[in-house]
């Protein structure tokens, strides 16, 4: 079982996992998409999945945890620490997989995958678009673990990019209402 390195920094030499996205949104509400649970369970995690936040303390210190449920009725769990949060335009977190009591485990797909990401996403807004750039890396990771993850890219890229047509969807739908 990994140990909790949630204070640890990723090596400055390895390679980090990048994305950006611009949504014809607004950056207050591309925010609140992130910030209340209401608002995530709607749009967050890989096309298919319903997603049950168990908990959210949006807070530095503080934790998301949820359970992802798959089209043939799989269930996994993940979780957030967040580290920092600047509104509107900053949110610093560690991502891992979970167990349902919101423990650290490893991804159930590979025991090689990194049990941490450092991620830190900002929220810049022009002309009433908000681009949202996410960067990530492995925490405390070994070698193999920071190979496995660097090649997990092209997969990464693609479960992001379903991930933020959810959310492209959630703010239109949002933007519609108001």
């Amino acid at each position: 079982m990994p140990t909790n390195s949630s204070s640890a920094s990723p090596s400055p030499s390895a390679k980090q996992f990048e994305i950006s996205r611009t949504f014809d949104a607004p950056r207050d509400l591309v925010f609140r998409a992130f910030a209340e649970a209401e608002r995530l369970a709607q749009w967050w995690g890989p096309k298919g999945f319903e997603i049950e936040v168990k908990k959210l303390e949006f807070r530095p210190g503080g934790i998301f945890h949820y359970r992802m449920v798959g089209p043939g009725g799989n269930d996994m769990w993940g979780r957030f620490i967040y580290r920092e949060i600047v509104a509107p335009e900053r949110i610093v977190w560690v991502n891992s997989f979970s167990d349902p009591e919101g423990g650290l485990t490893r991804a159930p797909f590979a025991e090689t995958f990194p049990a941490e990401i450092l991620n830190v996403m900002t929220l810049t807004e022009q002309d009433g678009k908000t681009t949202l750039s996410l960067r990530g890396g492995p925490i405390g990771a070994t070698a193999e673990e920071q190979q496995f993850f660097e090649g997990m890219f092209a997969s990464m890229r693609q479960g992001f990019g379903g991930t933020w047509d959810q959310l492209e969807a959630y703010l239109a739908k949002e933007q519609r209402k108001a």
